[in-house]
């Protein structure tokens, strides 16, 4: 993947980035080129080798089209949930090290929805607060709106995930319960049918 001067770009777990320059440096001998973004959150320069931008996970800034899906998924009330605080911790690790929006989404939601039922560790904590931080970041620089609109915008379609995550779990619980209840209704059905 090959990026331009100007390009916006994201570096997993760091945030949104701009190309500022391309160039070559060399260090111990060897030359090689290099990516210099500037991080628009902390206004550092990162150098990333052209060779390893695959390896690093570097993208492109999503789309200003990709924003309302992005709200649209934000507010699916459709929750990865592992009981299991390793397996948990290490899935939602995997994918902020991807670097890709939709993984990224997927902690936020999952992390959002188990603070609401307990505590998180401190890990959790922060992981919650770092998917939060670049969901907000990436949609905010794309669309120009400021921070605290967007985490305005993210709040409510958490919320909206939250209902419509409890509303898919009573419709299978109804659902479970109409099976059952047919189950019962047809022995009883085919008993009478032999009879007559």
């Amino acid at each position: 993947m090959e990026f331009e001067v100007g390009d916006k770009v994201i570096y997993p777990n760091h945030g949104l980035g701009i190309v500022e320059r391309i160039e070559e440096k060399t260090i111990l001998g060897t030359t090689c080129g290099f990516y210099s973004l500037r991080m628009t959150s902390s206004d550092t320069t990162v150098l990333v080798p052209l060779d390893n931008v695959e390896g690093v996970g570097l993208r492109p800034a999503i789309s200003d089209s990709e924003v309302k899906k992005l709200f649209l998924k934000l507010g699916s009330g459709k929750i990865d949930n592992h009981q299991n605080w390793k397996g948990r911790f290490k899935d939602n690790s995997d994918k902020m090290r991807t670097g890709l929006i939709g993984e990224v989404i997927d902690v936020l939601k999952s992390l959002n929805f188990l603070s609401k039922s307990k505590s998180l560790s401190f890990r959790e904590k922060r992981m919650l607060d770092r998917s939060r931080f670049l969901v907000v970041s990436e949609i905010s620089e794309v669309t120009g709106d400021t921070a605290e609109s967007i985490e305005d915008k993210v709040g409510k379609a958490l919320d909206r995930c939250l209902l419509n995550r409890d509303r898919r779990v009573a419709k299978a619980k109804a659902v479970k319960v109409l099976k059952k209840v047919a189950k019962v209704k047809k022995p009883a059905a085919r008993g009478t049918a032999r009879a007559s």
